[in-house]
């Protein structure tokens, strides 16, 4: 129920009112059953966006620092999280993202919409980053279409780091839904899920227009904060 007063009472009006958001060919969107809606992200506020342009209800796969954040900030981000029936999943182990997995194919083998970041993170510096196969397995194994998502100026808005978001227009761009019927069978086969992710990677960046970096974002964010660590210890010149 929350995620309906949020949408429609709480928040939803006043997001529409702040930053007049835009859709692009939201039509491929199906009125009822299962489907995958797999975005970029750029920002904290891609999670309102999202579920606010669309007309059903769309559950997401959010990493659990959502629910266990300090201060003001992670209070928030758990009652809202928590309220609206979205489902934390542990990725600091091979079982813990097996058991992610499983979440989101029996989310859309109820027949629901599943929002997923391939991504796993947000971007550090508003590029776009190698997508995860946890989408491919989820994809293959419950056998429903995967929809790319384009969120188009979040990143302007609040990039990382920043609480209070800028007011600006937002758009969701939607891109056509991919068929990955013609793997049936093969949710084993690592190559196959390197080649799916990366044909939704693609549609990504088409859609967006970002700059692709084949290295997971992660790994981008561990490089930047090992520079800046370094900058930071070195001598100033005299």
């Amino acid at each position: 129920m929350l995620y309906w007063v949020l949408k429609w009472i709480v928040v939803g009006p006043w997001l529409r009112v702040l930053f007049r958001p835009w859709t692009e060919n939201m039509d491929v969107v199906p009125k009822e059953g299962p489907a995958i809606l797999v975005s970029n992200h750029l920002s904290f506020s891609d999670s309102f966006f999202l579920p606010l342009v669309c007309d059903r209800r769309i559950t997401f796969l959010a990493k659990q620092e959502y629910f266990t954040g300090k201060g003001i900030k992670g209070l928030f981000s758990k009652a809202f999280f928590t309220g609206v029936g979205q489902v934390p999943i542990d990725r600091s182990s091979g079982r813990a993202a097996e058991a992610a997995i499983n979440t989101g194919v029996r989310v859309v083998r109820e027949g629901h919409l599943l929002g997923i970041y391939p991504e796993g993170t947000r971007t550090a510096d508003g590029r776009l980053y190698r997508g995860k196969t946890g989408v491919a397995r989820m994809a293959l194994e419950a056998q429903v279409p995967v929809i790319p998502v384009a969120m188009i100026g979040t990143y302007e808005i609040q990039p990382p780091g920043r609480i209070r978001p800028s007011i600006r227009r937002v758009g969701i761009r939607f891109g056509e839904p991919l068929d990955f019927s013609r793997y049936e069978g093969l949710e084993s086969d690592r190559f196959v899920l390197r080649s799916v992710t990366d044909e939704i990677m693609y549609a990504l960046m088409e859609l967006s227009g970002q700059e692709y970096v084949d290295m997971y974002a992660t790994r981008a964010k561990q490089i930047r904060a090992d520079k800046a660590a370094a900058t930071a210890g070195e001598p100033d010149d005299e």
